[in-house]
């Protein structure tokens, strides 16, 4: 597996391959599944950004559109106003010493974020559909995230179905890599994500989870992202008679962590950032020693 000690983004020096990092989330959203969206309050971002920041946080993830099921797509326009004036002031003075990383699958965002100072591209549909993404990080020098996806956010809940649900995630992501190095991004700077909850019932999220390890053939780092999503309340809903809000499953969202970073996850993607450092920092001795 390609696992270099560091990772240089801009002027940011990451130690991927070291320690487990972790991306915190800012939803710029009015609408995040979460209950955390900020809207377009830029300075309620720079807030949460700071906070972040001074719990551990290694990247921040901006994103200007929700993808929770059933979401409805906002513009090219809407999705703009919404992610760019948090981005350039995080990273102008004042804002943070953290890299920034846009959540967007529009090469237009895409572009105007790594312009205003964005050094992480994060596609959810892994070049699918606008695989000029690619030329744009490649060109700016930029991380990449590729995700998996199946179907849209509108659509993705419902009846997923899979033959093969590892051999598919592969070869979806193997085709995204593959697309990425083509248009000039140094495989080094791409990061997989087998997009936990896009398109997949509880029983493929489990199945990931357990059989992580096997994205490592890929020769990409592993960022998972499963923070508060709907299948941890699913299971806890056993517990407690019904499943709890996005906020009250931090506990059960560690469980995740630690189970993925046991499989080899390189990354974590998660809204609460205090508890994900130390179950990181944990799992990390264990798995890492």
């Amino acid at each position: 597996m390609n696992n270099p000690e560091s990772l240089q983004l801009g002027p940011y020096t990451l130690p991927l391959g070291r320690r487990t990092l972790v991306m915190g989330i800012i939803n710029a959203t009015p609408d995040s599944f979460s209950g955390d969206g900020l809207g377009s309050d830029v300075e309620a971002a720079c807030r949460q950004a700071k906070q972040m920041q001074s719990q551990g946080a290694d990247i921040l993830d901006i994103g200007g559109q929700s993808t929770r099921p059933g979401s409805e797509p906002v513009s090219v326009d809407e999705e703009m106003r919404r992610v760019l004036p948090v981005i350039e002031r995080l990273a102008g003075p004042g804002g943070v010493s953290l890299p920034l990383s846009v959540d967007t699958s529009r090469a237009a965002v895409a572009r105007a974020a790594v312009e205003r100072g964005a050094v992480i591209i994060n596609d959810i549909t892994g070049l699918r559909d606008e695989p000029e993404i690619a030329e744009i990080a490649s060109k700016a020098g930029a991380g990449l995230v590729l995700m998996h996806i199946q179907g849209t956010p509108r659509s993705m809940q419902e009846q997923p179905h899979y033959s093969d649900l590892l051999g598919e995630v592969k070869a979806y992501l193997r085709a995204g890599v593959d697309k990425a190095v083509q248009a000039g991004v140094n495989k080094e700077r791409i990061w997989i994500d087998p997009g936990i909850g896009f398109g997949k019932t509880q029983a493929h999220n489990l199945e990931l989870l357990r059989r992580l390890g096997e994205l490592r053939e890929i020769g990409c780092p592993i960022l998972v992202g499963t923070s508060r999503k709907g299948f941890i309340g699913r299971i806890l809903a056993d517990l407690y008679g019904e499943a709890p809000p996005p906020d009250k499953r931090i506990v059960g969202t560690g469980a995740t962590l630690a189970i993925s970073i046991a499989n080899g996850a390189g990354i974590v993607r998660v809204h609460d950032v205090a508890q994900a450092v130390e179950v990181a920092r944990v799992a990390d001795a264990v798995v890492r020693s």
